[in-house]
């Protein structure tokens, strides 16, 4: 069970598709952090993170573009 959802816009992807985690959105403490892990969210919508368990996934309706 994911710790935390957080729902992500289309254009908060890198130009890979993805986030990194630790993420702003996710709201986490510095002194709570873990190493940095890209996380590819464009290919299925969704990624969880194998550290902290935060689920980043694309809200509802979102599309990624090609570039992505």
């Amino acid at each position: 069970m994911p710790q935390a959802i957080v729902e992500l816009l289309a254009k908060d992807l890198d130009g890979n598709g993805g986030v990194h985690c630790p993420n702003p959105k996710a709201d986490m403490k510095l002194w709570n952090g873990h190493p940095r892990v890209f996380l590819e969210i464009a290919h299925q919508g969704q990624a969880q993170c194998p550290y902290c368990g935060t689920l980043y996934r694309l809200k509802a309706g979102e599309i990624v573009h090609a570039g992505h």
